[in-house]
This record gives C-alpha cells, sequence and structure tokens, in this order.
C-alpha cells in the first residue's frame, strides 16, 4: 500500500471509530480535557460502567484517535503505591479522508510558501485583508462568542483569569512549517471578530503555547508600557 493509500485507510479508520455514538462520546469527553484521563475518569464523565469505557477507549487508541501513557497520582509512589495507573489523551495529528484524493494540504504549504516569499508584502496584504472580511463574517451573527470560535474548530475554554484560551489550532499542520504567517492569520481573523461584535480587537493578544492556538482572547486587553 503506498502512503496515499495508507493515509486514507488511516483516516477511514478513524472515522468509523467516531461513528460508534459511545467512542465519540469518549473521545470528546479526553479531547476536552488538557491532561490525560484514566479509565475511570473517562468512564465517569460519560456516565458508562469502566469495564465498558476501557473497551472502547482501547478501541479508539487502536483507530489512531487516542494514544496512551502511565503514571500514578500526583503525590503517590514508594512501596505499596501500586501500579502507574493507563491514561489516555487524543492524538493532535489530525486524520482527514477525501474520496477521491485530494491534497488541500499541499495546496495550503504552496500558497503560504508564495506568501512568505513575496518581497513586494502584496500577497500577505491580501491576505491578511481576506483574514479582516471573515473575522468580520463569523463575529457578525447573533452567536455568543464562544459558540463562534467552536464553530471554526478553536475549542475554546475559559481561565481561572477569565480568559478565553483556544486548545485547538484549525491551522495546525501549516502552523508548524509556517508558524509566523498561521499566527498573524489567527490574531488577524479573531480580532476582526471582536471587532465585528463591537468588542476591543486588542482582546485578540498572540500567546503562544504548546499545544494550543497561539492567540488567547483576553478577559480585558492587557495594558502595555508605552
Amino acid at each position: 500500500m503506498d502512503a496515499e493509500s495508507e493515509a486514507g485507510a488511516d483516516g477511514l479508520q478513524g472515522l468509523s471509530a467516531l461513528a460508534d455514538p459511545v467512542r465519540r462520546q469518549l473521545y470528546d469527553a479526553i479531547a476536552a480535557q488538557d491532561e490525560p484521563l484514566t479509565r475511570d475518569d473517562a468512564a465517569r464523565a460519560v456516565g458508562m460502567a469502566r469495564n465498558l469505557a476501557a473497551y472502547h477507549l482501547d478501541r479508539l487508541v487502536e483507530a489512531g484517535l487516542l494514544t496512551t501513557t502511565y503514571a500514578r497520582p500526583p503525590g503517590v509512589g514508594g512501596p505499596g503505591a501500586g501500579r502507574p495507573a493507563k491514561r489516555y489523551h487524543r492524538v493532535r495529528e489530525e486524520r482527514t479522508v477525501s474520496v477521491p484524493p485530494r491534497d488541500y494540504e499541499l495546496l495550503a504549504d504552496l500558497l503560504a510558501t508564495a506568501i512568505d516569499a513575496d518581497g513586494s508584502g502584496a500577497l500577505r496584504d491580501a491576505l491578511v485583508r481576506a483574514a479582516e472580511a471573515e473575522g468580520r463574517s463569523a463575529g457578525a451573527g447573533d452567536e455568543e462568542l464562544m459558540e463562534v470560535l467552536a464553530a471554526r474548530g478553536y475549542e475554546p475554554s475559559v481561565d481561572a483569569a477569565g480568559d478565553i484560551v483556544l486548545r485547538n489550532c484549525p491551522f495546525h499542520r501549516l502552523s508548524r512549517t509556517h508558524t509566523e504567517l498561521v499566527c498573524s492569520l489567527n490574531q488577524t481573523l479573531l480580532g476582526s471578530a471582536l471587532e465585528s461584535r463591537g468588542d476591543d480587537p486588542a482582546r485578540a493578544e498572540l500567546c503562544p503555547q504548546e499545544g494550543r492556538c497561539c492567540v488567547v482572547v483576553r478577559a480585558e486587553p492587557v495594558l502595555r508600557d508605552s
């Protein structure tokens, strides 16, 4: 099987696993957490028996949607502590399926490469304008801000400080090779969405963190010394 066929098969296997509503519940419960969950934690989160949860969790691992680690709870160790618990967390690599095969990722990479190589800055300016327009469109409806962000794949959650952290970057693969471009695009899009809602666009602030979108939507804009 060639690489393209293998990638398609992996994607189909992942989609098939998520077609089961029980497995989708478990996957969503784990994806909603920053830290891995044990079988007991996952079972409680969706209200099912531990043994049944364990079975479906392992099927999700086989499908390549979850991965596992082993660890004891913080502060527990030494003789009599027992074996480390199996913990499940989401695989960050996305799975896509296209029939017949399409390669939109390659197209995005080519476009981003062209923008980075354009010495005149005209292509980047055009991208900024497009991101601003998309942001204004995204923020123009009646949905709550969290709904707008969730609908575009950002997986928003509110932290203890009241900031909205974005647990997923919709452009994750491209961000690894064109980080500055993608982060700037995210900030422009989100700032324009805020502005179209009558909010301060400066709330969309660059704050790169591993495993998250590079933008944080602040509860209030952070004041900087001039």
